[in-house]
């Protein structure tokens, strides 16, 4: 598995949208479309915006179904990130 580490390209508060972006399209799409998964490690990550997380996930969660979280494995969240990425992805399965 692939792994990246968020706050290398965030800093402590992750909240640019292109930068999740980015992420999503160079990172973590590819990692899926090869079967090799992704680790996406939130070690040194104070905080995060909805906004952050919806860019980096909601349109693979679209692409591919919830499946996809089979496939992606989130590491060293705090509460705080946890709780969003939880009411990102509810929201995903929600609208699907």
């Amino acid at each position: 598995m692939k792994e990246i580490k968020i706050a290398k390209l965030t800093g402590t508060f992750a909240e640019n949208k292109d930068v999740a972006r980015d992420l999503r399209l160079k990172k973590i799409i590819p990692a899926i479309e090869t079967k090799e998964g992704i680790i996406l490690n939130f070690a040194g990550i104070e905080g995060a915006t909805q906004s952050f997380i919806h860019a980096l996930m909601s349109d693979v969660i679209r692409r591919y179904g919830i499946e996809v979280l089979d496939k992606i494995s989130f590491k060293d969240c705090n509460e705080t990130v946890r709780k969003i990425i939880s009411m990102v992805v509810d929201y995903m399965q929600e609208s699907s």
